[in-house]
């Protein structure tokens, strides 16, 4: 993550008890028969994305929600696409722009590498709406992401179950940001919203989602004689659904889960938390595979 987080930072004093560290979750993804990473929000600021961690953190990204004295709660609302769409669309079509613009960091090529040097079967789930490991060449068919996506959009109503991919481009002013136009539902003309699960959200359609957790399943059962190696980035506790994940699959027998998190990196032997972010973590844990060898 930036450098901004200050904390055990890999060096050449590194203690005995952090290369151990290192040195097992490199020996947990040779060892592996199966790779499966859970990402949150953490995964993304090595690329320069925000985290939104807390109020402050939030406002440093979107300055004028904090002169309106708007929390990310309340800008991730979707009663403002009924209300006031333009000021709803502000805050998304601004994500929007910036993730199609950001290019993933080293530590998704990583990741790509250790699986295809050690012919690991693979999955990702994530929080993240930001499709970032598509775009790092991750197969769309080995990603689920449990709050949706914003590069899908669905009627805002809605007037169907139609999800369908957003090609959308929303220009926002951002002394206001407000939003200059307004995607509409394909079907009825009605306001169109992300297809992301928001806060306090009752019309959110999970059929995408539902069908990408559904080849989870199945992958997790074809694997299910393998032993997994749950490679955690980024996940923290305010919305532990996927800390929860990692630890169910943890539990299977032989898995070992790797926690890579600056600040809450506490996780039960055997398995190994990394109290670094995610690129740091990566990069460290790599050195020891590609020196080690299979």
């Amino acid at each position: 993550m930036a450098a901004g987080y200050g904390l055990c930072r890999l060096s050449d004093t590194m203690t005995a008890m952090d290369t151990n560290a290192y040195a097992r979750a490199a020996d947990a993804i040779r060892s592996a028969g199966a790779l499966v990473i859970t990402a949150g929000a953490g995964m993304g600021v090595d690329s320069g994305l925000p985290d939104f961690r807390g109020d402050r953190g939030f406002w440093k990204a979107y300055p004028p929600y904090e002169r309106l004295g708007l929390s990310f709660v309340d800008a991730a609302n979707p009663a403002h696409f009924d209300r006031d769409p333009p000021f709803g669309w502000g805050f998304y079509g601004h994500r929007l722009g910036l993730y199609r613009s950001t290019v993933p960091h080293e530590g998704f090529r990583i990741l790509l590498r250790w699986i295809e040097r050690f012919l690991l079967p693979y999955f990702v789930a994530t929080s993240n709406v930001d499709g970032q490991f598509q775009r790092a060449g991750f197969a769309e068919g080995c990603v689920l992401e449990i709050h949706g996506s914003i590069h899908h959009l669905q009627c805002a109503e809605p007037c169907c179950s139609a999800i369908w991919e957003n090609e959308e481009r929303v220009e926002v002013d951002l002394t206001t940001m407000r939003a200059r136009q307004i995607p509409r539902c394909r079907r009825c003309g009605a306001v169109a919203r992300p297809n992301i699960l928001m806060f306090g959200d009752g019309a959110w359609l999970d059929d995408r989602t539902r069908a990408q957790q559904a080849r989870l399943d199945a992958f997790l059962d074809e694997q299910r004689r393998k032993r997994l190696a749950i490679v955690e980035l980024g996940a923290g506790t305010a919305i532990p659904s996927i800390r929860w994940l990692s630890e169910r699959l943890g539990r299977t027998s032989g898995s070992l889960v790797v926690r890579i998190n600056p600040r809450e990196q506490a996780i039960a032997l055997p398995h190994i938390g990394l109290a670094e972010g995610a690129l740091a973590a990566l990069r460290a844990v790599d050195r020891v595979v590609r020196r080690e060898g299979p």
